[in-house]
Formats: C-alpha cells, structure tokens, sequence
C-alpha cells in the first residue's frame, strides 16, 4: 500500500508541476487559462510539492495570495496528516 502511495505522489506532483508550467506559458500567450482552483485542488489531491515547486520554478502565481500562503498550508496539513497516519 505504502509503494502505491509513493508511486501516486510522485506522479500527482509530477503533473501538478507541469500544469503549473503550462498556465504560465498560456499566460504569456494570452490563451485560455487553467483555472485558479484546478490548480489548488490539484494541490490538495496531493500535488502540493509540485504547485509549489512549480510556482517557483517558473515564477508563476507568486503574487496570489491564494498561492502564496495557501499553498504552504496546504503542505504543512499535509504532512501533518502524514505524521498522523504513519503513528
């Protein structure tokens, strides 16, 4: 069960990640955009390593304040649950 997990973090953040990317470049573009909470519930399905290396790597949604401190709580309730549940 624990490799299932892993395997489905890895890929949740994975993705989560790149749509982060391609909002910024449809941002760029002036194309249709992935909407604000498509890109937070992908955090909170467990995607928030990836939104939130994503907000950085490509300097995206860093103003928002939804993201900006949102996202780091949504981390840290993450883990939370994680220690939680591993006891």
């Amino acid at each position: 069960m624990n490799e299932i997990l892993l395997y489905y973090l890895i890929g949740i953040n994975m993705l989560t990640f790149f749509v982060y990317g391609i909002d910024k470049w449809k941002a760029q573009k002036g194309r249709w955009r992935i909407p604000e909470a498509s890109l937070l519930t992908l955090a909170v399905i467990g995607g928030s390593i990836g939104a939130w290396v994503g907000m950085k790597a490509w300097h995206h949604k860093t103003m928002h304040k939804k993201f900006k401190y949102g996202l780091p709580l949504i981390l840290l309730a993450q883990i939370a649950l994680i220690i939680l549940c591993t006891c």
